[in-house]
């Protein structure tokens, strides 16, 4: 059989996963700098519990899991799969861990205080068609505080997508703006009830231009004067002129309001990168229900690397009425392509590794493995040449694993409790005690 891995699933070899880690310790660092808890859930849930959180199209791309045993014997609908779903499937691969989240804090209510911050980093999964910066499999970095409608949060959350990026060295657009002023445009297009269908179409438009945005509010049997005001909202860039035209629209101003708020506050955290206002930013899931963000790469044209946003009752499905929440997520997998594009990496991609033993004897395993001993001892990574094999093929492997230094030991080192110390990189070589080897290697 010739080994596989399904479309949109990767391994990853140990340079790429340091990179990774990179990106991973950094954003923990910044969420614990925020005080931001973090939680870990399943991989998997309910599958109730996750079907109609993202719309239309989300709900397509969850990955059902079959029930375990004869998950046929019962089933009714066989010639007829969508009926046929959730008598064979109870559970689904989380999509996002937001929520995850909410069912999180629904079930977990009384052991919390509230306004709750989290965070979490774990993988999702998603049936999409795979791409470049688009997998089945990949990691999601969240913060969220829920038990608050204060616009605070939304300021605070702005701020560590600009600290995070701000350590990787990568520099951004993070866009702002508010369903509440996507509400008003519907508003004032008539059509109020079809909100969240126009929302979708929006959300579209970096992919398929005004043209399609067109085409698909037509999909959606939105009459062409409604498009027009649509159409002309989008072209609108500035909260004065957009407040003019939201006069009849109670929505529309309450959104602006609370945009001027969270940009004014956000001002004064002096941020490095830049913050702007963009009407078409729509954010396609359903639940959310004010302040949207989303983050692109400043010079790489890329997709998005981050996104979030309110959400006011995403725990009501759940039970818990009447608790807001708002949060960001970092996608880790996007922006690792977009450092590795822009060679952002600089010296994260190199090993721990310090220093290499190459025992040119059998007699010099054992000395090896005490002085590795009393390295580890003072956290300084290093690794032995399991076995005395030829010098050329210790040194071989040496260079394979870009070690900065090797410590050989042959019968003469042993006998006079010593080491030759290699520098790899520029070849110098001396003989040292074995006590002297910690202050030669840093």
């Amino acid at each position: 059989m010739k080994p596989s891995l399904p479309s949109g699933f990767r391994d990853f070899a140990p340079d790429v996963l340091r990179k990774r880690n990179y990106i991973f310790d950094t954003i923990k660092k910044v969420f614990n700098t925020f005080g931001y808890d973090p939680i870990e859930t399943p991989s998997l849930e309910n599958l109730n519990t996750l079907t109609g959180k993202y719309g239309e199209e989300g709900d397509t791309l969850l990955y059902k899991v079959l029930n375990s045993g004869d998950f046929l014997r019962k089933a009714k609908n066989i010639d007829n799969y969508l009926r046929l779903i959730p008598e064979i499937c109870d559970r689904g691969m989380r999509y996002d861990l937001t929520v995850p989240f909410a069912r999180y804090v629904v079930m977990n209510q009384t052991a919390i205080s509230f306004p709750f911050k989290r965070s979490q980093i774990q993988p999702v999964w998603r049936a999409e068609h795979t791409q470049r910066g688009r997998y089945r499999e990949f990691y999601q970095c969240d913060a969220d505080v829920i038990g608050s409608t204060s616009l605070v949060y939304e300021a605070e959350l702005i701020q560590i997508y600009d600290t995070v990026f701000s350590h990787l060295k990568l520099p951004v657009v993070i866009k702002i703006n508010n369903r509440k002023i996507l509400g008003g445009v519907a508003e004032i297009a008539g059509i109020p009830d079809k909100m969240q269908l126009m929302a979708t179409a929006i959300d579209k438009l970096d992919k398929i231009g005004l043209d399609g945005v067109k085409r698909e509010l037509q999909r959606f049997e939105i009459d062409e004067p409604a498009q027009n005001i649509i159409l002309s909202c989008l072209e609108i860039s500035n909260l004065q002129d957009l407040a003019v035209k939201f006069a009849p629209s109670e929505t529309g101003l309450k959104g602006i309001a609370e945009m001027q708020t969270v940009l004014e506050r956000s001002q004064k955290a002096s941020l490095t990168n830049v913050l702007e206002f963009e009407i078409t930013l729509a954010r396609g899931l359903s639940y959310y229900t004010g302040t949207i963000l989303e983050v692109k790469a400043r010079d790489i044209a890329y997709g998005s690397i981050g996104g979030g946003g309110r959400y006011d009752d995403l725990t009501g499905i759940f039970g818990l009425k009447g608790v807001s929440g708002v949060g960001i997520s970092f996608g880790a997998d996007r922006i690792y392509d977009v450092m590795e594009e822009a060679g952002l990496f600089a010296d994260t991609a190199k090993t721990a590794l310090r220093v290499l033993f190459l025992p040119m004897t059998e007699d010099a395993v054992d000395f090896c493995y005490e002085t590795m001993t009393a390295l580890r001892r003072k956290n300084i990574v290093c690794e032995m040449y399991p076995d005395a094999a030829k010098f050329q093929k210790q040194m071989k492997y040496a260079n394979a694993r870009e070690v900065p230094f090797v410590a050989i030991i042959g019968e003469d080192e042993l006998a006079a409790g010593e080491i030759t110390l290699k520098n790899m990189a520029t070849g110098a070589q001396e003989r040292i005690k074995t006590a002297d080897l910690s202050t030669k290697i840093y």
